[in-house]
């Protein structure tokens, strides 16, 4: 009879124990999530084509120098090992590796997926809940500690202070549904624009990786147009050399000038070898942006010739930028997300309504249960959270305010970015005319210097320096149409969507 009753009251006070712990809970009302002040990418990298003046005077026609700038993950790339590659790199080849394997893109992907969860993440908090739970306990218990102090007036009846061990088991399924939350629904939406901003974010690093890719494939070229110009200048200067000693053998020519042509000769050969060296660096520099082993173990197998740029007016490729650009875009849904951010800080001062129930079993064992249920609704007002609704909303404005100037800042610099590079394509362009005039000038100049060489009428200084000024102006023209070329696909990219628009600007044999 000890055992019994008090057996009784233990089993009771644990299982209402436990239904009181494993009750239905419809949760607090949710808060607002603060999104980052800034919505730049620190990390990011950048991809940048440049064209300076050459400042002073210089023996050269050339006057601009052009260059390509990528820095940041833009300048890296996965292994793109598992990928057939013969050997021959074409343009395409390289801008589709590069799309596939940089880095640039490959960690906004990454970005954009985990945004993708996030937001996954949140709208959880709108969804059903549904959970099980499987208990079996074995318990021993001291009433006294528990507080369980009862006293019988009855002879032979006593409550025993320690009871057990017994045994009871509880399966039971848990509901719990939100029915409405602003500031949860408010969350989702905001969550879902910052989807949207990546989208377009993961979009403008591809452009960025076409102008990378594209800018170090153009880089490559030049630098074996430079190599063949140099290597018809060593044979021009052994022809020199050759011609000289002939000249010397039979008393024409001083043993000084015999010596001047050979160190000439020698210069050149010194040249090549550097710029081979070049050569070797520029390619393992576009080899690692597309996933390539760094070595210089391929080859080019598309020419980029001189073309005419797309009729295309200033202002018409200024707007088409502002309407095309993916971070501008990016930059609107930012705006956006931040918007809706404030509305769940808004949110979570309205009242949320919520459902919760569960049902199950419950007894000493299977055979010996009883079903239970509870079903709870419960509707939560915030009164005062110690100013915590006023601190969040003063941090959603100010996010709102940076993401607006900032929209602002890129609309500026796309602007500026289209007009920059059209500058660039003209001056590229007229400087393209004037190096192959010249080049045309010097080539006829050497041709009459070395027949007045034939002829004994001047000495090997004036071939030197005939032959100086061509070297110069072929590599002056290399120069330009390098210029021209990184201008056209520099402009494809700050009007956007440049892979593209690529064939219309560039023109590949």
């Amino acid at each position: 009879m000890k055992l019994r009753i008090g057996s009784a009251i233990a089993v009771l006070a644990a299982c209402a124990a436990n239904l009181v712990a494993q009750a239905p809970s419809t949760g607090n009302t949710a808060q607002a999530q603060q999104v980052q002040l800034s919505g730049r990418n620190p990390a990011a990298g950048s991809v940048t084509a440049t064209q300076s003046a050459i400042p002073g005077t210089t023996t050269s026609v050339n006057t601009i120098n052009p260059g390509l700038s990528v820095s940041g993950p833009f300048s890296g790339s996965v292994s793109g090992a598992g990928k057939p590659f013969s050997g021959k790199l074409s343009l395409k080849d390289a801008i589709d590796r590069g799309l596939e394997f940089n880095l640039g893109s490959k960690n906004l992907s990454i970005t954009l997926q985990q945004s993708r969860g996030q937001s996954i993440v949140t709208r959880s908090a709108l969804l059903p809940n549904l959970n099980g739970s499987l208990t079996e306990v074995v318990q021993q218990t001291d009433l006294a500690a528990a507080g369980f102090r009862i006293h019988i007036p009855i002879p032979g009846i006593t409550i025993p202070s320690i009871v057990g061990p017994f045994n009871y088991f509880d399966l039971r399924a848990r509901l719990s549904q939100t029915v409405a939350d602003f500031a949860a629904l408010n969350n989702y939406r905001s969550s879902v624009e910052a989807i949207h901003a990546n989208e377009f974010l993961a979009q403008d690093a591809k452009d960025l990786v076409v102008l990378a890719v594209g800018g170090a494939y153009l880089q490559v070229e030049a630098a074996q147009a430079r190599i063949d110009a140099e290597r018809a200048q060593l044979q021009t200067a052994r022809d020199l050399y050759d011609q000289t000693a002939q000249q010397r053998a039979v008393g024409l020519l001083a043993q000084v000038d015999v010596n001047r042509s050979q160190v000439q000769m020698l210069i050149h050969q010194q040249r090549v070898t550097s710029l081979e060296n070049d050569l070797a660096k520029q390619k393992i520099n576009l080899a690692r942006m597309i996933g390539l082993p760094p070595n210089d173990r391929f080859e080019l197998s598309d020419q980029i010739s001189w073309a005419d740029a797309p009729a295309l007016n200033e202002e018409d490729a200024v707007r088409i930028a502002l309407s095309k650009r993916p971070d501008i875009k990016a930059a609107e849904a930012q705006v956006r997300a931040a918007e809706k951010a404030k509305l769940a800080v808004r949110g979570s001062r309205m009242p949320s309504l919520a459902v919760a129930a569960d049902y199950g079993v419950i007894g000493e064992n299977p055979s010996n249960s009883h079903g239970t249920f509870s079903f709870e609704g419960s509707l939560r007002f915030p009164i005062w959270q110690g100013g915590r609704y006023e601190g969040d909303l003063e941090q959603a404005n100010a996010a709102i305010d940076q993401r607006r100037a900032e929209l602002e800042d890129i609309r500026s610099r796309v602007e500026s970015e289209v007009r920059g590079a059209y500058l660039d394509l003209e001056a590229a362009s007229s400087q393209v005319d004037v190096a192959r005039k010249n080049l045309d000038v010097a080539r006829e100049t050497l041709a009459l210097t070395r027949q007045r060489l034939e002829a004994g009428i001047t000495d090997f200084v004036d071939v030197s320096q005939a032959q100086a000024a061509v070297a110069s102006a072929e590599l002056d023209v290399i120069n330009s149409i390098f210029a021209h070329n990184l201008a056209k696909l520099n402009l494809a990219r700050a009007q956007g969507a440049a892979g593209d628009s690529l064939p219309q600007y560039l023109k590949i044999q």
